[in-house]
């Protein structure tokens, strides 16, 4: 990340005014949230409805803030793939992501909903079994830890006000924990509101300003290397193939479903999915423009570095402090969606603790996981990259199959099943993880191992309730 001093050269006080009015704009939209649900009678405030899905209440406009900000909170993993392989990032973290969402979106809504839960693991109860529901649970938790988030978010505050990576990412995470234990899920929702707006404007002005003084991007191509216009970035097929498959991860992503029961509506939830899709290919056209910018006028600095240092330099003063404070929003937003999940995994799915004892143990559950979150996110040294694969490749690999099979053919696989063909694929990740990195036997990722052991178990019971 850019040091401390050499971005403060960059800042005047209008930069610092305006950072901290967004800050202060996302503060006030949180109590403008909570000042509406004093509104609701006091059994309806004390819910586990309230708490973990504002109430069923959310409407199209703010279902579309909530889940498009929530999504994409991997700035500088982005743009730092941007950077080093050119468009190959937009396959990768773009194209293959849209067609998952639509799939949601056109198959899973209408499904999801009848199941009247309020999270995966609890659908994974109701179509498998309690055992089901836990080893669910388990694999949610991982998935939903946000290391990534974590780190950026510490990266990010390092560069700006200096100090060290741990200070840095422990206050943060505070500040998020802190909205979090205060207002819920709703808490969650209306920050997002602001973060929306604040980050899709800001990744738009660096484009541009980058358009308006380095020229169009015709102009740019012909100033790339030629491997950043090579869809495949020079990596191989089957490397390639498992950004597809962890993209259809989002057919079993807890902040999508919790958006979806969250949803006034199965028409707001569908219509909702579409819109972001649309919203979303803006954003990363941006980000990815932006980077290949960054790629043309600062060639030989950090990846991770390169967009926030172009951006900081391109843009006039005022514009820099709202550039800075979209960087932030495209964190947080993602950030205290994850945190705020990753405690409702431990505490509504794998304790099942009961009626209004559960809020108070949610709040425990969410500082547990801030901790953890920061203290075992360092140890990744800011390769956010490498902790999307990790985490994300158990959760695509181990649950996408059985789970989707569950809801379209309930009936067809057993909960012990289930829970042998998702275990055996968790070990299948982890001993080919470990045998690759003791003898490098082989070059094949071991998303692919840890999908070939959830699917085969299962086949027999497919084959036999066909037959």
């Amino acid at each position: 990340m850019i040091s401390h001093h050499a971005l403060l050269q960059f800042l005047n006080p209008l930069d610092w005014i305006i950072f901290f009015a967004v800050l202060a704009a996302t503060f006030a939209c949180v109590v403008w949230g909570q000042s509406k649900k004093q509104k609701l009678s006091e059994s309806e405030q004390m819910s586990t409805v309230e708490l973990l899905l504002m109430g069923r209440r959310l409407t199209l406009p703010i279902f579309v803030a909530t889940l498009v900000a929530t999504w994409y909170g991997g700035i500088f993993g982005v743009t730092a793939l941007s950077y080093e392989k050119g468009i190959y990032n937009l396959l990768t973290q773009g194209i293959f992501w849209y067609g998952s969402y639509l799939i949601f979106a056109f198959f899973l809504v209408k499904k999801i909903r009848n199941y009247n839960v309020m999270t995966i693991p609890e659908m994974a109860g109701k179509v498998f079994g309690p055992k089901a529901e836990k080893l669910t649970a388990t694999l949610n938790f991982l998935n939903l830890l946000p290391l990534a988030y974590t780190i950026s978010l510490g990266l990010f505050l390092q560069a700006v006000f200096g100090g060290s990576l741990f200070i840095n990412t422990f206050l943060g995470v505070l500040l998020v924990t802190l909205w979090s234990l205060w207002g819920g899920f709703r808490a969650v929702v209306y920050s997002d509101i602001v973060q929306f707006v604040v980050m899709i404007v800001a990744v738009f002005l660096v484009v541009i300003f980058a358009w308006a003084q380095m020229g169009s991007p015709f102009t740019l191509m012909s100033q790339l290397p030629a491997t950043h216009l090579d869809w495949t970035g020079g990596e191989k097929t089957s490397t390639i193939l498992v950004w597809g498959f962890i993209a259809l991860s989002t057919l079993v992503d807890p902040n999508f479903y919790q958006r979806v029961l969250a949803a006034d509506s199965e028409k707001t939830a569908k219509r909702g999915i579409i819109i972001s899709t649309i919203i979303w290919f803006f954003f990363d056209c941006c980000t990815t423009l932006g980077a290949l910018y960054a790629r043309v006028a600062l060639p030989n600095v950090d990846p991770n570095n390169a967009y926030l240092q172009f951006a900081i330099q391109l843009v006039p003063h005022g514009v820099r402090g709202f550039i800075l404070a979209g960087i932030l929003a495209i964190i947080l937003s993602t950030l205290d969606s994850y945190i705020f999940n990753a405690a409702t995994s431990v505490s509504y799915d794998f304790f099942k603790i009961k009626d209004r004892f559960k809020v108070w143990h949610h709040h425990i559950a969410l500082i547990s996981v801030s901790l953890a979150s920061v203290l075992i996110g360092l140890q990744f040294e800011g390769n956010v990259v490498e902790v999307w694969r990790t985490l994300g490749g158990f959760s695509a690999a181990c649950l996408l199959f059985p789970l989707l099979v569950g809801q379209w053919k309930p009936g067809v696989i057993s909960e012990k099943s289930f829970c042998w063909a998702v275990s055996f694929g968790c070990i299948g990740i982890v001993s080919w993880k470990v045998i690759n990195k003791v003898f490098e036997l082989s070059t094949i990722d071991e998303f692919y191992i840890g999908l070939l052991c959830t699917t085969l178990p299962l086949i027999p019971s497919l084959l036999r309730k066909k037959a």
